[in-house]
């Protein structure tokens, strides 16, 4: 995989495939709560054909993008309420739940962070599809629990140990998160050398840029200043464009959103730069509901609950090794059959 500095020549949106152009001999996938489908998005990039692909998603503006990208996708709501026995025999398994109680962010507030007890027991769900259906493939994503014993739990129920992969691998993002998956995973790269520089727009609107003010701190070091306003710390950090970004996280006010130094100047990430530092290209979050574009923040909140493409792709990508592999050993199949046919035939005729 390249690590390319972006084209920042205009918006590029995603190319998909139309119903017609879905393969009849492609993969059968299942997605569990898939935001914006990234995963869909990788295996398309890899080339790997997809005879069926359904979702279970809630948010509105992310099916709204999913569906603005891909319209084949079949959606089917909450979860909860989903039928597994409807999916038995499909070739991979995606699930990316919710990991709002397992996180360590706020984990002083048992309220909220109460690991598998609270809002992140729908994992339960997708461990219930992965045991239903009984996919070929499958990789689950989650944040790094702040319970031991609840990612003992989650290895225990999914059936594997996870891998740690920290995106600024591939990346300008630095992201920690545990990948689980049956899928044969080759060596992990070197980290990536793309920073915030690499992947931030030029000539960036005034409206982005804080009318507040503000500190240097250190220009050698990643959180080079900080805004001078009533906020937790965390949330005034202005970043050094020579460094990785730190994790996307949502938007929910407060001066949540990633700042950046932009010659001598702080501003907020724009909604471009935080589609490029998950991987997905500009203006993917771009679209309409009800009507209306999709908000600053929710843009970036998609983006910020979201999957790393380019971590998701080289996982995938072990698939697509695994995939050739086994056609080529059905065409050498093939052929020592027909081989074998022939002799016969030659031996019949003699």
């Amino acid at each position: 995989m390249e690590n390319t500095k972006f084209d920042r020549g205009g918006v590029n949106k995603c190319s998909c495939l139309s119903p017609s152009e879905l393969s009849t001999k492609g993969l059968r996938v299942l997605s569990l709560c898939g935001g914006v489908e990234t995963g869909l998005y990788a295996l398309q990039k890899l080339g790997i054909p997809i005879s069926e692909y359904h979702t279970y998603e809630i948010l509105p503006e992310a099916i709204a993008v999913s569906k603005f990208h891909y319209p084949f996708i079949v959606h089917h709501g909450d979860l909860y309420g989903a039928d597994f026995s409807n999916y038995i025999g499909f070739d991979l398994l995606l699930a990316g739940t919710c990991c709002q109680s397992l996180s360590r962010v706020r984990i002083e507030d048992k309220g909220v962070n109460n690991g598998l007890a609270g809002k992140s027991k729908i994992f339960y769900k997708a461990v219930e599809a992965l045991q239903n259906i009984n996919p070929k493939y499958f990789m689950f994503e989650n944040v790094i629990p702040s319970s031991d014993d609840d990612l003992k739990e989650m290895s225990r129920c999914i059936g594997v140990d996870p891998i740690l992969i920290d995106s600024a691998n591939f990346s300008a993002q630095s992201r920690e998160r545990f990948y689980w998956t049956n899928i044969p995973l080759g060596e992990l790269p070197k980290e990536s050398p793309l920073v915030l520089k690499d992947i931030m727009e030029d000539s960036v609107d005034e409206k982005y840029f804080y009318k507040k003010d503000f500190r240097v701190i250190d220009m050698e070091k990643r959180v080079c200043g900080e805004l001078l306003v009533n906020t937790m710390e965390m949330n005034k950090r202005i970043y050094n464009p020579d460094f990785k970004c730190c994790t996307l996280t949502c938007i929910n006010g407060g001066y949540h959103e990633k700042k950046v130094m932009d010659r001598g100047r702080p501003r907020k990430l724009t909604e471009v730069e935080y589609e490029r530092l998950q991987g997905l290209p500009d203006g993917y979050t771009d679209v309409l509901v009800n009507g209306r574009k999709l908000s600053y923040s929710k843009r970036c909140s998609l983006m910020g609950n979201g999957w790393n493409e380019p971590t998701v792709e080289w996982i995938l990508s072990g698939l697509k090794r695994t995939i050739a592999k086994e056609l080529k050993e059905q065409e050498e199949l093939r052929q020592k059959e027909l081989a074998e046919l022939k002799r016969l035939k030659e031996k019949y005729e003699m």
